[in-house]
């Protein structure tokens, strides 16, 4: 075995070992609420759920590509531990139907805030992999009522290189 090879074999090791750590921090479904902190910490946001529970928010962004979100239930136990940024979800969105309150209660807090200048409507950004490859951007547009208007996925300008240099 080569030097090279031992070490690349290490680095597969530790990345493994660190994964396990990971998801053992992960409370199984049915924990308690207090239990669920304890595991995971204090929360970054706290939503109400129309269902009478609150979804948690483990917040990832401005800078990292992923956000959790933990939803407990009316019985104050957990029902979901859940990377809520991909593109399978992002695709459950209701243009006309979703609210504000509803993105931030599926995916919390964007990476950026802004305007598009041509319509006024409030552009939230979420940095994420889209299809679990590309560095990307959904940007969520809302309306004058603070509905989801319509949405787009572009390169995140900070870490997709496909147009740098040109």
């Amino acid at each position: 075995m080569t030097t090279q090879t031992k070490i690349l074999a290490a680095c597969a090791l530790a990345l493994s070992l660190s994964a396990c750590g990971t998801f053992s921090r992960t409370p199984p479904a049915g924990t308690p609420l207090a239990e669920v902190t304890a595991k995971l910490g204090r929360p970054d946001a706290v939503y109400p759920d129309p269902d009478g529970g609150q979804v948690l928010e483990y917040r990832g962004q401005p800078m990292s590509q992923y956000q959790h979100m933990a939803r407990i239930g009316a019985d104050g136990r957990l029902v979901s531990y859940d990377q809520v940024l991909t593109s399978a979800n992002f695709a459950k969105v209701q243009p006309g139907r979703w609210m504000k309150d509803d993105v931030l209660r599926n995916f919390g807090r964007p990476a950026e805030m802004g305007r598009e200048r041509a319509n006024g409507y409030e552009v939230w950004s979420y940095r994420y992999k889209q299809d679990g490859v590309w560095d990307s951007y959904m940007n969520v547009y809302f309306n004058g009522r603070g509905e989801v208007h319509h949405m787009d996925n572009t390169p995140d300008p900070l870490l997709d290189t496909r147009s740098k240099g040109m």
